[in-house]
C-alpha cells in the first residue's frame, strides 16, 4: 500500500512539471512574438502620385490605318487592231484629257481611206449624172404628154417616153443610195483612223506603261494606266460601334510616313450601307484633296476621325480609372490611417488611407478621360499605385519619402471624408 501511495505521489509532481513547463514556454513564444513581430504586423504604406481634377476639352479620336489610291485609275486601250508606232509619254508624266498619248501604225487605214474618199467622190458625180437624166426625162414625158392630149403623138412613143422618165428616177434612187453606202463607209474609215491615235481618256499622271513601239495591240491590249490624283481615297474598314458615330462629309486626319508630323486634311466620302459577315465591318470612304500632288497612291497612311468632343469637360488621367467589383471609380486619400501615429517614424507625415469613389465616365481620348459624376473640380485622385490599391489600404505620398510638406494632397482627409 504504502508503495502506491509513493508511485502516486511522483506521477502527480511529474504532471504538474510538465504543464509548468509548457505554460513558460507559451508565454515565452507569445511574449517573443509581440516583441519580434509587433512591428511587421502593420503593413508599409503604399507610395502613390497624385492629380488633379480638372476642366478642359477633350475628344474621343478613332485611328486607322489603310493605303492611298487615286480617285480614279483608268487604262489606256486602242480601239483598232495593228502595231503600235510611238508612245509620246513616259512613268509619271502629267496628261490632260483627250491628250495624245500613243499612236497605232496608221498606213493601211490611211490607203482604205484614200480609196473610200474615191468611191465617195465618183458617187456623188453618179448622181448629178443621173439628177441630169432624169431632169431630161421628165421634159420629154411633159412634151410627149401634150403631144398626146392633142393627138399628135403615138400612144406607143409616149409610152416609150414614160418608161424612160421612170427609168432615170430608178437610177437616181441608186446612186442616192450608193452614195450614202459610201459616205459611211468613208466616215467610218475616217474614224479608224483618227482610232489610231491613243488619247488619255482623264486627267492625271501615267501610273503605268504597259507597252512600247513596235508592240502589236487590239482593243484588249492596255498601252498605259492614267492615275487621277487630284484626289486621293482611302477605303478602310470600320466596326459597329463606331459607325453610327460617323457621317459623310465628317473630317478626318491624315498623315504619311513620307511627311511627318503634317496633317492633310481628308473627309468621309461615302460609308457603306451593308457590314462584312465575317469581320463586322463596313467599308468606308475617305476623301483627301491633293494639293500639289504630294501624296501618291500606294503611300501608307493614318487617319485620325474624331467621333465626339467636348469643349470644357470634368477630366482626370486615364492612369487613375480602376475597376473595382464591376465599378468603374478612382482611389482618394482620406484621414491618417490607423495604427499609423504608433509606427510613424519621427519627422515624416502620418500615412494615409485610400477610399475607392465610383465615378461614372464619359468619352475618352488618349490620355484623359471625361467623367459625369463621382468626383468635382480640384479634388485629387491617385494616379500611379492606384492599380494595386485596396479600398482601405495606408498609402503615402511618393517623391518625399512621407516627409512633412511632402506630395500628399492639400485637404485630401477633408475630401475623403466628404466621400
Amino acid at each position: 500500500m504504502r508503495r502506491i501511495v509513493v508511485i502516486a505521489v511522483v506521477a502527480v509532481i511529474g504532471l504538474a512539471g510538465v504543464l509548468l513547463y509548457k505554460r513558460n514556454g507559451s508565454e515565452s513564444a507569445a511574449a517573443a512574438a509581440t516583441a519580434g513581430g509587433g512591428r511587421g504586423s502593420v503593413r508599409p504604406p503604399m507610395p502613390v502620385e497624385f492629380a488633379p481634377v480638372t476642366r478642359g476639352p477633350v475628344a474621343e479620336r478613332s485611328t486607322i490605318v489603310g493605303t492611298l489610291i487615286g480617285a480614279a485609275t483608268v487604262e489606256a486601250v486602242p480601239k483598232v487592231n495593228g502595231r503600235l508606232q510611238q508612245v509620246n509619254v513616259r512613268l509619271g508624266d502629267p496628261v490632260r484629257r483627250g491628250q495624245a498619248i500613243a499612236k497605232v501604225e496608221d498606213r493601211e487605214i490611211r490607203e482604205q481611206v484614200n480609196q473610200a474618199e474615191a468611191a465617195f467622190k465618183v458617187s456623188d458625180a453618179t448622181i448629178r449624172q443621173r439628177e441630169a437624166d432624169l431632169k431630161l426625162a421628165q421634159t420629154n414625158l411633159e412634151r410627149n404628154r401634150s403631144l398626146l392630149d392633142r393627138q399628135l403623138l403615138p400612144r406607143q412613143t409616149y409610152d416609150d417616153t414614160d418608161a424612160r422618165h421612170q427609168a432615170a428616177v430608178a437610177q437616181l434612187d441608186l446612186a442616192r443610195a450608193q452614195h450614202a453606202q459610201s459616205k459611211a463607209r468613208l466616215d467610218e474609215l475616217r474614224i479608224n483612223l483618227s482610232n489610231t491615235v491613243i488619247s488619255s481618256p482623264v486627267d492625271g499622271f501615267i501610273g503605268k506603261r504597259y507597252l512600247d513601239p513596235g508592240a502589236a495591240v487590239s482593243p484588249n491590249a492596255p498601252v498605259v494606266s492614267v492615275v487621277d490624283i487630284r484626289t486621293v481615297r482611302m477605303v478602310v474598314n470600320v466596326v459597329e460601334k463606331e459607325v453610327k458615330r460617323l457621317s459623310n462629309g465628317m473630317e478626318a486626319q491624315v498623315q504619311v510616313d513620307a511627311f511627318p508630323g503634317e496633317k492633310f486634311v481628308g473627309r468621309v466620302g461615302r460609308i457603306a450601307p451593308v457590314f462584312d459577315p465575317q469581320t463586322r465591318t463596313a467599308e468606308m470612304e475617305i476623301e483627301v484633296p491633293n494639293q500639289g500632288y504630294r501624296l501618291k497612291p500606294g503611300m501608307y497612311a493614318r487617319v485620325e476621325l474624331t467621333l465626339d468632343s467636348r469643349p470644357n469637360a470634368l477630366t482626370l488621367p486615364r492612369a487613375a480609372i480602376v475597376e473595382l467589383e464591376g465599378k468603374s471609380g478612382v482611389f482618394v486619400a482620406s484621414g491618417p490611417a490607423p495604427a499609423s501615429s504608433a509606427t510613424q517614424a519621427p519627422g515624416t507625415a502620418p500615412a494615409l488611407t485610400a477610399r475607392f469613389v465610383p465615378v461614372v465616365l464619359g468619352i475618352r481620348d488618349a490620355d484623359v478621360v471625361e467623367v459625369t459624376s463621382g468626383v468635382t473640380e480640384g479634388m485629387r485622385v491617385i494616379t500611379t499605385g492606384a492599380l494595386a490599391l485596396k479600398d482601405g489600404d495606408r498609402i503615402v505620398a511618393s517623391g518625399s519619402g512621407g516627409r512633412r510638406g511632402g506630395d500628399a494632397p492639400p485637404g485630401g482627409a477633408r475630401q475623403g471624408g466628404e466621400r
